[in-house]
């Protein structure tokens, strides 16, 4: 690591990157070689949304697979709203993204096939195409890229440092309108820096925390897509919200994901009774698409009043589960839940947010200079519905095709950039209003934006949506910015994307679904918001 000297309160590289999960971290590295890299996160450099992902990485890299049929498996899974040119570049450059990571020594689980990595099978998908770590894929990549990205000496890391707010020609009165870096908060000084940048990148994930119950760490606040907007770049299909089926219900259990791969591998959802229920929703049965079988957990858990559903796994042998998922099969011991003797309480939470920033297959913005990789990017990949394992797959193909678009490029000149005003705020006198608004905004969220929608309940998030923004407004004119007041303010604004684009949005498709628009209609369409006319 570069590490850096003092706090200087104007800092230039050549290229920003902002945040550090799997798509942030590789494509520093596929620049450094090249370029001066800053890169900014919020916690410490392996606190992301990506370290957290258990069940692995979709590719096609079995002879008996083929490109057209991963590619008709998202398409399933998205209903019929993936971009085509899209997910068919991201599923031919993913056998090259996981050699790409296999070459920078990851530990992909071994096995004796002939392709030498034991591949798993997950909801949606015809094939076992599942590339992972055990049950611990995020991480083992995580700690791998992080462990080089210290070493890398063209690399700055900035931990504990929170972006507030993009620099743009505009927002300067330039006549070239281009991004030109951001305004960063040193949480540990309390002091905000400007960095300038010839190229910013967005990678700071999703919006989980924006709902009460939520996979997610607590850093996936929605910064990257609150910023872009408030750059002037367009968001699109905020509204599918993928709720994973299956979150470890136990009330010390945060946040604890129980993966898909256990489905895959023969898991049953049964009630708490002990009957089997989702080959009465879907012929798929357990191996449906996650928006039907969380739909189908929905509706099951309100019809019969039960706060959870189980997950039944003791048909397979111990020596299984410990070998296949040691990590949820160690959790849930320290629980005092024994998975080869009883079935694991689950429950739907927020997921994953198959919306975002506008980019294309070069991970471009609308604003020049700006990219966007990971959840905060819309690619087009991922439809009305993420297809399991494709989110990480997403993630190392855009940060690859980014590098090279960056590289191909020359570094552009970065004008004097103006100090961050703190001389007409002053400190907080009330901290309370920021976790009281984040409190409320997350319960409504999820009562009124949750897994089934209602054009009445979206009426009322946007009524108390608009309530907390001016508030927040206020509060963010008048006092200094810290690390809540930046979250809860890109939070407010990203539910207000999501709402928009729901009420948008008359029937019901894939992640969205409206008890009022219960159709669906014969031509999918993007939801498209144009920050101008849409605010």
């Amino acid at each position: 690591m570069n590490p850096t000297t003092g706090h200087a309160s104007t800092r230039q590289y050549d290229v920003l990157v902002i945040g550090s999960g799997l798509a942030g971290q590789s494509l520093a590295l596929r620049l450094a070689d090249n370029r001066r890299v800053a890169l900014v996160t919020k916690k410490s450099l392996g606190d992301s949304a990506s370290s957290w992902a258990q069940g692995g990485i979709a590719a096609v890299l079995d002879p008996a697979d083929s490109i057209e049929a991963h590619v008709r498996d998202s398409f399933t899974a998205g209903a019929g709203l993936c971009d085509p040119a899209a997910t068919r570049f991201v599923v031919e450059h993913g056998r090259e993204a996981i050699q790409w990571l296999i070459e920078r020594g990851v530990p992909f689980t071994k096995d004796n096939s002939p392709l030498g990595f034991h591949l798993t099978r997950e909801g949606g998908h015809s094939h076992r195409r599942i590339i992972h770590a055990t049950d611990a894929t995020g991480e083992a990549v995580q700690q791998t890229l992080t462990e080089q990205v210290l070493q890398h000496p063209n690399i700055t890391v900035l931990e504990h440092h929170i972006a507030v707010d993009l620099i743009s020609g505009a927002k300067l009165g330039l006549p070239n309108n281009r991004c030109l870096g951001a305004y960063v908060l040193d949480v540990a000084h309390d002091s905000v820096i400007t960095i300038g940048a010839s190229h910013t990148v967005l990678a700071t994930g999703g919006t989980g925390k924006v709902y009460l119950y939520t996979t997610n760490p607590d850093t996936a606040t929605g910064d990257g897509i609150a910023m872009a907007w408030r750059a002037g770049c367009r968001v699109a299909n905020m509204e599918f919200i993928q709720f994973h089926p299956t979150c470890l219900y136990h009330p010390h259990a945060k946040s604890f994901l129980i993966s898909e791969a256990l489905r895959g591998e023969g898991g049953l959802l049964r009630l708490p009774d002990g009957t089997r229920f989702m080959p009465d929703h879907d012929e798929r049965a357990e191996l449906a698409p996650r928006d039907i079988v969380a739909r189908a957990i929905d509706f099951e858990m309100k019809r019969h009043g039960v706060d959870c559903v189980f997950l039944d796994m003791t048909h397979k042998p111990e020596a299984f589960l410990r070998e296949h998922f040691p990590t949820i099969y160690t959790r849930c011991i320290e629980l005092g839940i024994d998975i080869t003797r009883e079935g694991i309480p689950v429950v739907p939470a927020a997921h994953y947010a198959c919306g975002g920033v506008v980019t294309d297959l070069a991970a471009r913005t609308d604003l020049p200079g700006l990219y966007a990789v990971g959840e905060t990017a819309f690619t087009g990949l991922h439809g009305a519905n993420r297809l399991a394992s494709n989110s990480l797959l997403e993630c190392v193909v855009f940060s690859a095709s980014a590098a090279a678009d960056i590289l191909a490029q020359p570094l552009e000149s970065i004008p004097p950039l103006p100090q961050w005003d703190e001389s007409r705020v002053r400190d907080a006198d009330e901290e309370i209003v920021i976790s009281h608004n984040w409190a409320e905004l997350r319960r409504f969220m999820w009562d009124y934006v949750g897994i089934v929608r209602t054009s009445k309940r979206l009426e009322r998030a946007l009524h108390r949506i608009r309530l907390l923004e001016k508030e927040i407004d206020e509060y963010y004119e008048n006092f200094r910015v810290s690390n809540d007041l930046i979250e809860l303010r890109n939070l407010v604004l990203t539910a207000h994307l999501i709402v928009k684009s729901a009420q948008r949005r008359q029937e019901s498709r894939g992640l969205h679904y409206s008890r009022d628009y219960p159709a669906t209609l014969p031509r999918a369409l993007e939801t498209v918001l144009q920050p101008r006319s849409n605010s």
